[in-house]
């Protein structure tokens, strides 16, 4: 981590189904990634840049960043001297739960803009993270719950599914394949072969699907499937092999250019035992 960055990645045992992170990065530089959670990001100083989907879009002090669930993004900052934030990640279930509770809405539910200018909703994250600092389970819930349902009210909607053309269903079978076989994937010729497709119809299928090519999307789902097993304790250097990285510095790599921090910093923070390096 360069010189004045910090963060730290950490979850409140009274705030089930959400994980924390309150960082200050300068060089920072966030690798295509998606989140199994929801991403509401409060900017408390600097500017954070980043792609979401094919568009890059910034956001400063009183503004927080959007990113439903599955939805590719990056991140880096926009002005010389870095970005502060505080951010939670809801788990969509949470989410989907206060959205049937307030709006009485069914079905996956999802943001429609990625940066949002709402200078209280950012206090209200803010004083999320604050409370659960505190050691204050009533006001960490009520204030995670006000700021989503506020959020939902001006800026969320119905997800809608998407289309289920031939090229989409290649791509789901695709997806299925390199889930099955993450530690050893096939090459794209070979995976395109068994689908009974063409190799850069598959990549287009799943970029159109996925939003990024098939080897980009399998280091992302290693990074995910990676800190399923960093959080049931299993030792950095094993989870790295069992997920088909090359070893634990290959893990750290990719690990710390989605997550913010290194595995062995992020089991710490989450008080996982047997945490390494």
């Amino acid at each position: 981590m360069a010189r004045g960055e910090r963060a730290r990645y950490w979850q409140y045992a009274e705030l089930p189904g959400v994980d924390l992170l309150h960082a200050r990065y300068i060089e920072k530089a966030f690798s295509r990634h998606t989140h199994e959670t929801f991403v509401y990001a409060a900017i408390t100083e600097g500017v954070e840049a980043f792609h979401y989907r094919d568009e890059l879009v910034r956001a400063g002090p009183g503004q927080i960043a959007l990113v439903n669930p599955d939805t590719p993004h990056t991140g880096h900052a926009g002005v010389p001297e870095g970005w502060t934030y505080r951010t939670i990640y809801p788990d969509p279930e949470l989410v989907r739960s206060i959205a049937a509770d307030v709006l009485a809405v069914r079905g996956p539910v999802g943001f429609t803009q990625p940066v949002v200018d709402d200078p209280y909703a950012a206090q209200l994250v803010i004083g999320v993270h604050r409370a659960a600092e505190e050691g204050n389970a009533l006001a960490a819930d009520s204030l995670l719950r006000l700021v989503t349902a506020r959020m939902l009210r001006s800026h969320g909607g119905l997800r809608p599914l998407a289309p289920r053309s031939a090229g989409a269903r290649d791509a789901a079978r695709a997806r299925a394949v390199l889930e099955e076989r993450m530690a050893r994937p096939p090459s794209l010729e070979r995976l395109a072969a068994d689908l009974g497709t063409s190799p850069f119809a598959l990549l287009r299928a799943f970029r159109a699907a996925y939003g990024m090519p098939p080897h980009t999307w399998l280091t992302d789902a290693r990074v995910r499937r990676a800190r399923r097993l960093l959080d049931a304790g299993t030792p950095p250097a094993e989870a790295a092999v069992a997920v088909g990285f090359t070893d634990q510095p290959h893990l750290n790599r990719h690990f710390t250019r989605s997550v913010g921090v290194p595995p062995g910093a992020y089991q710490r923070a989450r008080g996982v035992g047997r945490a390494g390096t």
